[in-house]
């Protein structure tokens, strides 16, 4: 849908019924192409889109936002309306003690990272560090997370200048072990 599909890529469909008691995820293969269904009732849905705004990653949201429907109907309809609006509407504002948790978290990371002199474990460091940065400045900016490959894009959508500054900091470290873009980025960030 949004053609950034690769030779590994899944095909996502939501499906929205009334004969179901719970909901349930379900992974198959449909003519050689991996298929991930998210199977739901018109209420059990909405539930999902609450727990993944929640988490400041609208997973559900934006596939029933992007998607593409295969069936018309009036709650298809509805439900697109809903995940658009929760989309526009952004993730909930993080509280002070919230913030200063994070921020917490980030310096610890930080200062492991500076510290450390093993390369197997700066490697695990970097990754848990670019998450909580990623996070600690999109949610303190009022945006989307992602996970994943979501990182980089959640990144593009607030700043692409700012997307490709983060990735080359990262990717100086892992490819030539230099700290100082990525320390830079995060000591911006809690500034």
């Amino acid at each position: 849908v949004r053609g950034q599909e690769t030779a590994t890529s899944d095909l996502d469909i939501v499906v929205v019924t009334n004969e179901l008691s719970s909901s349930y995820r379900e992974s198959l293969i449909w003519q050689g192409w991996p298929v991930e269904l998210f199977v739901h009732t018109p209420t059990g849905i909405l539930d999902f889109f609450r727990d993944d705004c929640l988490r400041g990653r609208p997973s559900l949201p934006r596939m029933m936002a992007e998607g593409l429907p295969l069936k018309s109907h009036q709650t298809l309809d509805s439900l697109k309306a809903t995940a658009n609006r929760l989309l526009s509407a952004g993730p909930e504002s993080w509280d002070e003690d919230t913030i200063d948790r994070k921020r917490y978290f980030l310096t610890d990371a930080l200062d492991d990272f500076n510290g450390c002199t093993d390369r197997g474990e700066g490697l695990f460091i970097a990754g848990h560090l670019a998450e909580l940065l990623h996070e600690f400045v999109l949610r303190t900016n009022g945006c989307w997370i992602g996970s994943s490959k979501w990182i980089t894009r959640a990144l593009r959508e607030f700043d692409p200048e700012y997307a490709l500054r983060f990735v080359d900091a990262f990717d100086s470290y892992y490819k030539h072990g230099e700290k100082r873009a990525v320390t830079t980025l995060v000591d911006q960030a809690l500034s």
